[in-house]
């Protein structure tokens, strides 16, 4: 599966375009723990998406920006 092959998916089930790589990461993650995209698919994809400037919700990045705010 392509990102674009998964944001299609994401189109048709949601019914609304995903605003970010972030939603499509976590839409993948999704389809996953649903079995419904094999480990090596959901690696490849999460790589991808991560290159595109999606991060998980435990990225470093958020950890840095959430004891900037506090």
């Amino acid at each position: 599966m392509t990102i674009v092959e998964l944001k299609n998916k994401f189109i048709a089930m949601k019914q609304y375009e995903p605003i970010d790589a972030n939603e499509l990461l976590d839409f993948a993650r999704q389809l996953y723990l649903r079995n419904e995209l094999p480990l090596g698919m959901y690696r490849h994809l999460v790589r991808e998406l991560e290159a595109l400037g999606a991060y998980k919700p435990d990225d470093e990045r958020v950890k840095q920006y959430s004891s900037h705010v506090e």
